[in-house]
Parts: structure tokens; sequence; C-alpha cells
């Protein structure tokens, strides 16, 4: 069976669609809006981070990216601090509380991400982030080209 390059797009598509809107229903169970879960799991993985580079690695704006800091410093779950390798930086650390939630937060996310893609055994997984490795990193090369 041959399958389009269009047919494959809509599969991926709602493939993803279904196991985001999985994880967003279990991130809002915890009391979690997205950006703020990404950015407290980026510090809890990454450590301490600039704002903008937080913003890069979860895929928020610069406007998106401060307010979800903003939102997070507020509830004291993130702190900035000065930079003491650039005076004019700010770097977001977690605070106590902040890495208590999203280390609980994360065990609870990812449970519920095991039970979302539990359709596929052990070696369909590996199988399948393969494959999906080899599309982006084929479709990226395709760029200025579409």
């Amino acid at each position: 069976m041959t399958v389009s390059g269009v047919h494959l797009w809509l599969i991926l598509w709602k493939a993803f669609d279904a196991v985001r809107e999985h994880a967003e229903r279990h991130i809002e169970s915890l009391g979690l809006c997205l950006s703020d879960f990404g950015v407290l799991e980026a510090l809890l993985h990454k450590g301490p981070l600039p704002v903008n580079t937080i913003g890069g690695l979860i895929r928020l704006t610069s406007g998106s990216i401060t307010a979800a800091v903003d939102r997070l410093e507020k509830k004291g779950l993130v702190e900035r601090r000065n930079d003491p390798g650039d005076r004019r930086a700010r770097v977001v650390h977690l605070t106590a509380p902040g890495e208590e939630l999203i280390s609980k937060a994360f065990a609870d996310h990812e449970a519920a991400m095991e039970r979302a893609t539990a359709g596929l055994s052990d070696s369909e997984r590996a199988e399948a982030a393969e494959l999906l490795k080899k599309l982006g990193l084929a479709a990226k090369g395709q760029r200025g080209t579409a």
C-alpha cells in the first residue's frame, strides 16, 4: 500500500492532536497551563536559564514567555536573578516550592504519557521514534523548497 505525503501528514496531525489533548488535560488537572508546565519542566531538567532561552526551548514568543515567567513568579514557583556573568541578563531559577511542584507534576505527567502511548509496544515506540526523527530531519532538509 502506498501512502501519499498528504495522507501521512494528516495521520501525524491527528495523532499529535490526540496525544497533545491527552497531555493538556492531564497538565490542567495538575492546576497548570501548558506554557507554565513547559517553563517549570525546562528549569527542572536544564537548570536555571535566561528567559529567552526558555522561550526557544518551549516554543513561546518573547511576550508569551515573559507572561508565563511573570505568572510563575507571582505564584512563588520561580524567581529571576541577575546573571553573575552578564549584568544585563536575568536568569530564571526554580524556587523550592516550584521544584517540589514540578517534580511531582512531571512524575505524574510521565505516567500519563505512558498511558497515552500504551497503544504501541516498546519496540513499536522505538521504531516510531526513529522513523519520526528521520522524517523530521528529511523535512528540515527540504526547507525553502516548499
